[in-house]
């Protein structure tokens, strides 16, 4: 059996640069928290623990805590959350990607300057809300077709549209489509980073290609369910899972090519695994 495993699959840039200065941060006399799980990934979160990593789940354990070094994750937080951590005299590490940093500092300067925000996004993720916590005036989300559609502003107000930087990127045209058919005056921002456009592109030509297709991924990674849906349209045949032990396949005979891709969240070693299990097995 062929197995083709993705060129980009595993960890970006933005996942790799925060998981590290997590391990970094680690035994240097500290407790270390980290705001939320550092990455979508329960493997990498369970060993952090391992090593005496907490997590902060609330507001609520920030404010109880009175020493030690908070790390703010990839996906970042709103300026309210940094504030707090800062008052608090608490040491703080920011790990937030370059690339969502990037756009706190747009939707904070655009707010400022009066026009309307919106993200294009999943309301509830991590990334979304913290970008929602940059901007001066309430931020719209919008993430269906539907509240496209539905979505009002005054006609004299100007529009600034980001979007999630791991939002399904074909999703990310359509939903601007729909907005600028309405005749505002939107400044479109293209935040989808470049990791993630590529992922989704190569999965899609690899999906298309082969007769079974595995998506390996955190169940709670927003990048790895696009990636799956993306697959899922090109192979019925496609699975998601979060490591080997998930895997439950049972390949008919007709099955001669394999595809695996993972999230952005998803460790070298995990792919490998499925990787060299699926070479063996089938």
């Amino acid at each position: 059996m062929e197995v083709i495993l993705a060129e980009s699959a595993g960890f970006c840039f933005g996942v790799k640069r925060a998981v590290d200065t997590v391990y970094e941060q680690i035994g240097k006399g500290k407790q270390i928290y980290t705001y939320g799980p550092i990455i979508h990934n329960e493997e990498v979160v369970k060993d952090l623990e391992k090593k005496g990593v907490k997590v902060l789940t609330c507001d609520e354990e920030l404010e109880a805590l009175t020493e030690g070094t908070v790390v703010i994750r990839s996906h970042g937080v709103s300026r309210e959350i940094g504030r707090k951590i800062e008052e608090k005299g608490l040491e703080c590490v920011d790990a937030t990607c370059p690339f969502v940093k990037r756009i706190h500092k747009i939707v904070e300067k655009e707010s400022r300057a009066g026009r309307q925000i919106i993200i294009i996004g999943n309301p509830g993720h991590p990334e979304v809300e913290g970008i929602m916590g940059w901007s001066e005036t309430p931020a719209v989300i919008i993430e269906s077709e539907k509240e496209a559609e539905n979505f009002f502003c005054p006609e004299e107000k100007d529009i600034c549209l980001v979007s999630q930087t791991t939002f399904n990127y074909n999703k990310f045209q359509e939903l601007v489509e729909i907005i600028q058919k309405k005749g505002y005056n939107v400044n479109v921002v293209n935040t989808i980073c470049n990791a993630t456009e590529e992922r989704q592109a190569e999965a899609k030509v690899i999906a298309s290609q082969v007769d079974a297709m595995i998506v390996i991924g955190g169940n709670h990674s927003s990048n790895t369910k696009k990636l799956y849906e993306i697959c899922r349209k090109e192979c019925e045949n496609t699975c998601f899972i979060q490591t080997l032990d998930g895997l439950r396949l049972d390949f008919p005979d007709s099955v001669i090519r394999v595809g695996i891709t993972a999230g952005a969240s998803t460790p070298n070693n995990i792919i490998e695994e499925v990787q060299n299990y699926v070479r063996v097995n089938f």
